[in-house]
C-alpha cells in the first residue's frame, strides 16, 4: 500500500532538530557531541545535525541537509557519520518521517548487557513503544550499524544497539522523541522492578490483547506483540530446544490475540 507523505518545511525541520537536541541534552539523554537527529522534508531529502555539535547548543544554520543517498545538498558543516543509520530506517520503513540517536544512561545500560526490552509490564509502554530488541553490535560511523538495525527498522518503533546507545523513529519529529523518552522510562521501570525490587507483575494476554486494539486505533501498526509471562510456562517442558520453544509460545500468543481482538 502506498505511503502518502506530507512535509514540513526546511525552516521548521531545522528549528525543531534544535529542539529536540535541547530536550535529549537537557534530559541527559547525551553528553557532550553525543547523538544525531534527523527530519525527512522530502521522499529523498532530509535535514540533519552536524558531527561534532553539542545537541544542547545547537543553531538553525548548523544543520546539513543531505539526500537519501547521504550526498550533502545544503549547509556548511558536515553530517554526523552515523546519519548512515538515518538513511536506513528511511529506506526501510516508507512512514518514517524522523529518526533520534541518543546515550540514554539506563536504556543503553540494557544495550551494554545484551537485554532487550519487552516484558509486558507498563500499558503505556506497549500502547505507545512496544518491544524493543537489541540489534547486534557494530562499530558506531560504519556501514556495520545500518546493517546491524536493518531488520528491525519495519516492525518496530524502537531498537537498542549493542554496546552503543538507541534509535527510535516516528511519523513526525514529536513520535520520535517521546518514543526516545517512553524508551527510557521504560528501561528505568524495568531496572527498578526486575532488578532492584527483582518482582514485576507481568499483564496477561488478554490484557496485552486489548491494549494492542487501543495501539492499532490510534494508527500505530508496528512494535510487536510482548509474551505475557503466565504463557511461558511451556518453557518447562523438558526436552524442547529453546527455539522451538520460542516459535510455540509465539504463535499460541498470536492465535489468542487473534480471538480476543475479534
Amino acid at each position: 500500500m502506498a505511503v502518502q507523505n506530507t512535509y514540513i518545511s526546511d525552516q521548521e525541520a531545522k528549528e525543531l532538530i534544535c529542539e529536540i537536541g535541547r530536550r535529549v541534552y537537557n534530559k541527559n539523554f547525551v553528553a557532550a557531541n553525543d547523538g544525531n537527529i534527523s527530519i525527512k522534508v522530502g521522499d529523498h531529502e532530509l535535514w540533519t545535525t552536524p558531527t561534532g555539535v553539542s545537541k544542547g547548543f545547537m543553531t538553525p544554520e548548523m544543520m546539513v541537509k543531505v539526500d537519501i543517498s547521504g550526498n550533502v545538498i545544503e549547509g556548511n558543516l558536515k553530517p554526523s557519520s552515523e546519519v548512515k543509520m538515518h538513511l536506513r530506517v528511511y529506506q526501510e520503513n516508507l512512514e518514517a518521517k524522523a529518526v533520534v540517536h541518543a546515550h540514554p544512561p539506563v536504556a543503553t545500560s540494557f544495550a551494554i548487557a545484551g537485554i532487550s526490552l519487552e516484558k509486558p509490564v507498563s500499558p503505556e509502554a506497549i500502547v505507545l513503544l512496544g518491544k524493543v530488541p537489541v540489534a547486534p553490535y557494530a562499530t558506531p560511523g560504519t556501514q556495520e550499524v545500518p546493517d546491524s538495525i536493518a531488520p528491525y527498522c519495519r516492525d518496530y518503533n524502537a531498537v537498542l544497539l549493542a554496546n552503543h546507545g538507541a534509535l527510535t523513529w516516528g511519523r513526525d519529529i514529536t513520535e520520535a522523541y517521546f518514543r526516545m523518552e517512553s524508551l527510557e522510562h521504560y528501561a528505568l521501570m524495568l531496572l527498578y522492578s526486575e532488578h532492584i525490587m527483582q518482582k514485576s507483575n507481568e499483564l496477561s494476554t488478554a490484557q496485552i490483547a486489548e491494549l494492542i486494539s487501543i495501539r492499532e486505533k490510534m494508527g500505530i501498526k508496528t512494535g510487536g506483540i510482548p509474551v505475557s509471562g503466565s504463557d511461558k510456562k511451556i518453557r518447562t517442558a523438558p526436552g524442547l530446544p529453546e527455539e522451538m520453544i520460542e516459535s510455540i509460545v509465539r504463535k499460541v500468543t498470536e492465535e489468542v490475540l487473534k480471538n480476543v481482538l475479534k
